[in-house]
């Protein structure tokens, strides 16, 4: 699964960069039903070597079989993706491919009734409103547009090892 994570606005201009972390040196264990990896991060008080700039959950939940995983309210903003079987948050149904966010506070359950494979993703509130288009974060709709144009002109650099571009989608 790709996932973008929205830097703070004082960092959003910062050189690019790539982090390569053997899958081997994330914290894989056994929590209530669930074999949960700790991809960038933290969770369950384990902490993940990933870098990261602020307070982040990024974990993955993996169900063998039915069965359940206690969610405590440790990071300010939480949400919990169904990647391949329906869910349920604390007997609330969360169907395959979707995102339920849960209430800030509130320790939850998460449910499974076979074999599944959840996302637990958040941590600390944005400083500030987001834009998302296509492949661009950013703080203000004015940066999106110049990120379109640098797109178009060829003015990123390339991805070591990649031989083509994806042209800017037209909408």
């Amino acid at each position: 699964m790709q996932t973008w994570v929205a830097l703070p606005v004082g960092l959003e201009e910062a050189d690019p960069a790539f982090v390569h972390v053997e899958a081997t040196a994330l914290p894989t264990f056994r929590h209530d039903d669930a074999d949960v990896t700790v991809i960038a991060g933290h969770a369950f008080g384990r902490r993940a070597p990933t870098p990261v700039v602020s307070d982040t959950l990024y974990a993955s939940a993996t169900f063998a079989s039915a069965g359940k995983l206690a969610l405590p309210a440790e990071h300010e903003e939480r949400s919990v993706y169904a990647v391949d079987a329906d869910l349920a948050v604390d007997g609330e149904p969360l169907p395959t491919h979707h995102l339920g966010v849960i209430e800030a506070g509130r320790a939850v359950t998460l449910s499974a009734r076979g074999p599944a494979r959840a996302m637990l993703i958040g941590g600390a509130r944005l400083d500030g409103e987001r834009f998302l288009w296509w492949n661009f974060v950013a703080s203000t709709r004015e940066r999106i547009e110049q990120a379109k144009d640098d797109w178009r002109e060829g003015r990123f650099t390339p991805v070591p090892g990649e031989t083509g571009s994806i042209p800017l989608p037209e909408r």
